[in-house]
């Protein structure tokens, strides 16, 4: 069906006068395009005109769907009663814990049920409670008593000691001084082998806000990862799984950096749900420095959300 709209000669001022009455008259063509032959008139939209999003946004949204999918994804632990141990031990303050979120509309009811109930099945990590998912863990690996943070770079005296650390010191939470908690309770126990494998595996994952393996969780997402690699270690998921896990997390606590790690990788022919987990957490890859590396080799995507460091 051919539409002929009638040749109205208007001298214009400016070019934005011609893109204003070029817009108005391709809308006109479309609404009576839509009335005429009987369809149901859509919206006014930029896409209706052929004036789709920019490239990098559509780039941006599809990695970020394929490493941080929206649904979620089902971890394999439970995290059982964990919560209402770390707040009876006072690693956690119910009231300061809270207070964090007061302000942005309070805890919802999995995130209430996964601080005070004892019978929380498998956790499920989301864009919208990664956040509260990286607290409580930053609880459970500070608090837990382990030899990686009472023998391990933590304690190496040449770092002045280890309440001097962003993981310690930036730990506002817990009630009295936060490193009367440090390492002093059994939330989780775990066999010589268990823990062996804790300490291979969290010398392989590292972090992009800073150049230290899990070995050393001198940071926030450092010391919660910790806390979840005890977790799995001691409900029986192997190693390499461990990995899978650990990849998926990291990437809800970093989505802008994964997304362009699976931007990097894709445009090397290898799509994310092919690669090596063990690889993409190591120091070339998810390091600070590793990262920047990556950043140059592409264009890289950008994000308004990002991990902070603080609680």
């Amino acid at each position: 069906m051919e539409i002929k709209l009638p040749v109205i000669k208007i001298k214009m001022r400016s070019m934005s006068a011609v893109v204003c009455f070029v817009l108005a008259g391709a809308l006109l063509a479309i609404t009576f395009f839509n009335l005429s032959i009987g369809f149901e008139l859509k919206p006014f939209s930029a896409k209706l005109l052929g004036l789709s999003e920019t490239f990098e946004a559509r780039e941006m949204a599809k990695f970020e769907r394929i490493v941080t999918p929206a649904e979620g994804v089902f971890l394999p632990v439970k995290w059982g009663d964990l919560g209402a141990q770390m707040i009876k031990a006072g690693v956690i303050s119910a009231d300061k814990f809270e207070g964090v979120y007061k302000n942005k509309g309070g805890l919802d009811e999995e995130t209430r049920s996964l601080l005070y109930d004892s019978d929380n099945g498998n956790i499920k990590i989301t864009k919208e409670n990664s956040g509260v998912l990286l607290n409580l863990l930053w609880a459970l690996g500070l608090g837990n008593k382990n030899t990686i943070l009472e023998k391990g770079p933590m304690s190496d005296k040449k770092y002045g000691g280890a309440d001097r650390f962003a993981s310690t010191g930036g730990w506002t939470l817990a009630k009295g001084n936060t490193m009367n908690h440090y390492s002093k309770h059994k939330f989780i126990s775990l066999t010589l082998e268990q823990q062996k494998i804790v300490e291979i595996v969290s010398g392989n994952i590292y972090r992009p806000c800073c150049g230290n393996s899990t070995y050393f969780p001198d940071c926030n997402h450092g010391m919660a990862m910790l806390g979840l690699l005890e977790l799995m270690a001691s409900q029986g998921v192997n190693e390499a799984d461990m990995y899978k896990v650990a990849l998926v997390v990291n990437s809800y606590w970093f989505p802008e950096t994964y997304a362009n790690l699976a931007k990097y990788f894709d445009s090397e022919g290898t799509p994310w749900k092919k690669v090596d987990p063990k690889e993409v957490l190591g120091v070339d890859y998810s390091s600070s420095s590793g990262y920047r590396n990556i950043l140059n080799k592409i264009r890289p995507i950008q994000q308004k959300n990002g991990g902070s460091c603080g609680v």
